[in-house]
């Protein structure tokens, strides 16, 4: 099984690409995507925590980063991580220089990873929770995959 199938097989459990994902024959199921720069939202099943769910969609968005330091932590742990854009008070752009990043809050965070310059340019968000895909935020990610 290669890097990419045993990441997905991992994140199984927080969001299953659900057959509505492949009912639209024009577009591929998100796993033909990742890793990449995409977040798809997609039907939560069961064993995805309350806390993790959209409050009234029960849908939940998950994302494949493709870079070497997120796939290499996710192939090291065996299941998925729980992340989000830093965007501080009073800030309008997201923080994303790990030296920096320790700078302001290594008072308050156990630990700071610095991979180099991740960017800011947000992912492309695809909603898969209905029955054709929908683009709700074109970013990072080639939206003419599902169009």
């Amino acid at each position: 099984m290669g890097h990419v199938e045993r990441t997905l097989t991992s994140t199984a459990f927080v969001m299953r690409a659900h057959r509505k994902a492949q009912v639209h024959s024009r577009s591929p199921a998100p796993k033909a995507a990742t890793p990449g720069g995409y977040t798809f939202i997609l039907p939560a099943t069961k064993e995805v925590p309350r806390r993790l769910l959209h409050p009234r969609k029960k849908t939940v968005g998950g994302r494949i980063p493709d870079h070497v330091v997120t796939q290499a932590l996710l192939a090291e742990l065996g299941e998925p991580l729980v992340s989000s854009t830093l965007l501080l008070p009073d800030e309008t752009e997201p923080s994303t220089q790990g030296w920096e990043i320790k700078e302001r809050l290594d008072h308050v965070v156990d630990a700071v990873i610095d991979s180099g310059e991740c960017g800011a340019t947000p992912t492309t968000v695809v909603d898969f929770s209905q029955e054709e895909p929908e683009i709700l935020r074109r970013g990072a990610g080639d939206t003419s995959l599902f169009e």
